[in-house]
């Protein structure tokens, strides 16, 4: 019996920095509507989705910064969202800034979570490349400041049995790494979802700006291709705070061909139904790492840790 999978990808439009997390939500929860309205099992949101993209300014107050953090999930603000995918009975991605306590510190990261049909969480993950800065670069049109306000991810990247399939999470610039999508492959990834909030001008390399909706696109379809995965990558687009976003929120076959694209930069749902044993295909001929990979050849010494499949 084919294994398939239903899979909306959600993007933005533009969040203010007026605009509640409550008024978010309700935009989200009409998405997961669509979703299921046109067959969805997996509604797919951006990175960092609840608010305005806040590393694009600086801030010092440690209060004010919090406040674009959630410090439990589901939240208060994000529980009706939780509650609408158990009614629907559609699961989603979820991209967020968390607020940690660990081991008696306050950490700061940037998270997403997969939430199954049932409104439970089933897996999270914390970004691991950082883009940008670790502090103010004055003169710059706007702020690029990860680094400053966000700790490296410490959870690796894993996958976790779901929605009949295998699922890895990454999020933004993970995905321009080719290593992100290895890991996850190795893993037995056979569906890999991210959200991202991409500049269309990166003021520390405006050489590259008329590259930007390419690299977006090479990177996703290469690593899709190359690691025998689906990959779905979804933005929040369009000129947020005065910072213009790429769209081109795409979702993308084993074969690295795209079979969905978003055509606008506001909040557009497309939908693909995802065929997981493609996949499976590509795994088992031309991308077979058992069969085809020879590492002792290259010199190399491979050890890999952690490496867990959950549920």
């Amino acid at each position: 019996m084919p294994r398939t999978i239903i899979v909306g990808a959600a993007q933005l439009g533009p969040v203010h920095r007026s605009e509640s997390r409550a008024d978010v939500v309700k935009r989200l929860i009409t998405l997961l509507r669509e979703g299921k309205a046109r067959g969805c099992d997996l509604v797919v949101f951006t990175e960092v989705a609840l608010t305005a993209f806040f590393p694009h300014w600086h801030m010092t107050d440690p209060a004010e910064i919090d406040a674009y953090f959630e410090s439990s999930m589901p939240s208060p603000a994000t529980q009706p969202l939780f509650d609408e995918a158990l009614r629907l009975g559609v699961g989603f991605h979820l991209g967020y800034a968390e607020l940690a306590v660990e081991d008696g510190q306050k950490r700061h990261y940037n998270t997403a979570i997969l939430v199954g049909k049932d409104g439970r969480i089933i897996g999270k993950y914390r970004k691991i490349h950082l883009p940008g800065w670790d502090c103010e670069q004055p003169g710059q049109p706007f702020q690029n400041l990860e680094k400053y306000y966000f700790d490296v991810g410490n959870l690796g990247f894993r996958v976790w049995r779901a929605f009949d399939g295998i699922i890895g999470l990454c999020i933004c610039n993970d995905r321009r790494w080719p290593e992100t999508y290895r890991v996850l492959a190795l893993q037995g990834a056979e569906l890999i979802v991210l959200g991202y909030n991409t500049p269309v001008h990166n003021p520390a390399l405006p050489s590259t700006d008329l590259l930007v909706n390419f690299h977006n696109q090479l990177s996703m379809q290469a690593g899709a291709y190359q690691n025998a995965t689906w990959v779905v990558g979804v933005a929040k687009a369009g000129e947020e705070e005065g910072v213009l976003q790429i769209g081109q929120s795409s979702i993308i076959a084993p074969s690295g061909e795209v079979v969905a694209m978003a055509t606008t930069l506001e909040d557009e749902l497309i939908v693909a139904k995802c065929d997981l044993d493609l996949a499976q295909m590509y795994k088992q001929n031309v991308f077979n790492f058992a069969k085809n990979r020879r590492i002792e050849h290259y010199g190399l010494i491979t050890q890999q840790r952690g490496v867990v499949v959950e549920g």
